[in-house]
């Protein structure tokens, strides 16, 4: 995937999120109706991951959450949480943030349970629009 930089205006993705998460859930192999009608912009809420700011948004399938760099040295990049087959999740990241910044967040972002996910999920669907 091509070095993409996202912007984040008023707290909502720029069209350019669209085309690196819709690339995303390419790679994950999910099929063709998921990468047609997924759509990640429900939030943001901001957390820390790693000592660096990420701004979360849940999707549409009310199950995955991105995780977006909010700036600092992790940016660009952004983790996905999705299902596995079975139970559980699949945390996948993409980006050229500095390495250390982005391996911190990874080793936070990998202790997240099944619940710690679904509460993001909840929080990010608290936010107003």
């Amino acid at each position: 995937m091509a070095n993409t930089a996202t912007t984040v205006r008023e707290g909502r993705p720029a069209n350019g999120l669209r085309v690196l998460l819709t690339a995303a859930m390419t790679a994950l192999s999910l099929p063709a109706w998921a990468e047609a009608t997924l759509d990640c912009r429900t939030g943001p809420v901001k957390k820390a991951y790693g000592a660096t700011q990420w701004l979360i948004y849940s999707c549409s399938d009310g199950k995955s959450v991105v995780v977006v760099s909010a700036g600092g040295p992790a940016a660009p990049f952004y983790f996905v949480f999705t299902p596995k087959p079975g139970g559980g999740y699949r945390l996948i990241g993409e980006g050229t943030g500095t390495k250390a910044a982005t391996d911190a967040a990874h080793a936070d972002l990998s202790k997240l349970t099944n619940a710690d996910v679904q509460t993001l999920i909840r929080q990010t669907k608290s936010v107003p629009h």
